[in-house]
């Protein structure tokens, strides 16, 4: 009993100690974006404790002794347009763009981790302090996602879904090599029928998943040459959505062809990924069901870059060409007919650190205008990834993800694309 009262009054201690120290940070904002939808609100001042937000006033209310007090940080921004951290829906950390293909069979799960670290700070940099990373072998993706959340390493909060789920043989099996290789090589993520497709989800939970993805088409990246619409059947499909939803997760479906989008709504899916021959029938489907559109613009800009210049075989450069002739068609006709459209980009089939170059595509090719691109990033990001009450606004009780660009996005998009100032969960990244 008097140990157990010993450790109470420890507790109770270290308790009151972290209270008594902790930090805060009060930013002067030049010119406040606190929601996309608000629109700038001129001059701020934020507090910030223990990452939080916890007040925003109007005008810039200078603290008293600021030199002397030693548990305040100011953070003066007072030259800059201040807004909340944007949020990228779809990367892939721990790759890097225009690999050999069979570098697979030779880097590790720890190099994995290696690049998910750099590439991590890299698109904190870049103003990007949420992502979902949906795709990177069976524990890297964890891995990442507890270390910028303990502060082990910088980078954004992640939610990942570890290895998507695909058929056999599909985009997203391994595939290229000799049998013996690829056996060695299996994320045992492939499943046949609607009953191992909802085992496939309930392994996934079981190691961390934070949501699934799955390959609903053929892809353009992958060696296997099986065209790119749907690959899993309407009934497996179902399947992953309804045991995924039940176990509290989302489901994010790459998808370019149009039957593979049109099955992937009908079953209930979250988010199509790419959604690059989306078609009538497919919309419609998408309309009804509430799914949303990651578009991943970016994604067609990396593969024309190395298009032609040897990086890739000659199955995948043919299905390359198929896709660059459409680029953002389908998304411009799916915001037409009011689908949701939320920012993805697709970050490691281009260099990690552009994802803000899909804001001006968003703009020229979906005709999206620069507040609804702006919302895409922010609060529509947060709402698709279950997330609208801590991220995607500058607001007393989010997360303090905040960034900083020399004028104000509304006006001018492409100031995105140089990020000044970033912090994440209340640290600035470096």
């Amino acid at each position: 009993m008097m140990l157990r009262k010993a450790m109470l009054m420890i507790s109770a201690s270290m308790m009151m100690t972290a209270a008594a120290y902790a930090e805060t940070k009060i930013i002067y904002a030049g010119n406040l974006i606190p929601d996309a939808q608000t629109g700038a609100i001129g001059p701020a001042t934020i507090t910030i404790n223990d990452g939080k937000i916890t007040s925003i006033t109007n005008g810039i209310t200078r603290a008293d002794n600021d030199a002397d007090n030693n548990d305040l940080e100011i953070i003066d921004l007072s030259n800059f347009t201040v807004l909340p951290g944007l949020i990228d829906t779809h990367v892939h950390l721990s790759g890097d763009p225009g690999g050999d293909y069979w570098r697979e069979a030779v880097d590790s799960d720890e190099w994995g981790v290696i690049m998910g670290a750099k590439n991590a700070r890299i698109t904190a940099l870049a103003g990007f302090t949420t992502v979902r990373d949906v795709g990177s072998a069976q524990l890297v993706g964890f891995a990442l996602r507890r270390g910028t959340a303990e502060g082990k390493i910088p980078g954004p909060r992640i939610q990942s879904s570890g290895p998507a789920i695909s058929i056999i043989g599909g985009h997203g099996d391994v595939s290229g090599f000799r049998p013996e290789v690829n056996k060695v090589l299996d994320a045992e993520n492939s499943c046949t029928g609607a009953v191992q497709c909802a085992e496939r989800v309930r392994q996934a939970s079981k190691r961390g998943a934070d949501l699934i993805k799955i390959t609903a088409t053929g892809g353009v990246l992958s060696q296997q040459a099986r065209g790119l619409d749907q690959h899993f059947t309407n009934e497996e499909m179902t399947a992953i959505a309804d045991t995924a939803h039940s176990l509290g997760m989302k489901v994010a479906a790459h998808a370019h062809g149009p039957r593979g989008i049109e099955g992937a709504a009908k079953a209930g899916i979250d988010s199509i990924e790419h959604c690059t021959f989306g078609d009538d029938a497919s919309m419609a489907a998408m309309k009804a069901n509430k799914s949303a559109c990651v578009p991943t613009l970016m994604a067609y800009t990396g593969i024309r870059e190395r298009l032609g210049k040897g990086v890739y075989t000659p199955q995948v450069e043919d299905k390359i060409r198929a896709t660059l002739k459409v680029v953002g068609a389908a998304a411009n006709k799916m915001h037409k007919n009011g689908i949701n459209i939320v920012f993805g980009t697709d970050s490691g089939v281009y260099e990690h650190g552009r994802n803000a170059e899909e804001f001006a595509l968003m703009v020229d090719l979906i005709g999206m205008t620069n507040r609804e691109a702006l919302a895409s990033a922010t609060t529509g990001a947060a709402t698709l990834m279950g997330l609208e009450n801590e991220v995607g606004k500058i607001a007393p009780g989010f997360s303090a993800d905040i960034i900083a660009v020399a004028t104000n996005p509304l006006d001018d998009i492409r100031t995105l694309e140089k990020v000044q100032w970033v912090m994440v969960r209340g640290r600035i990244i470096k």
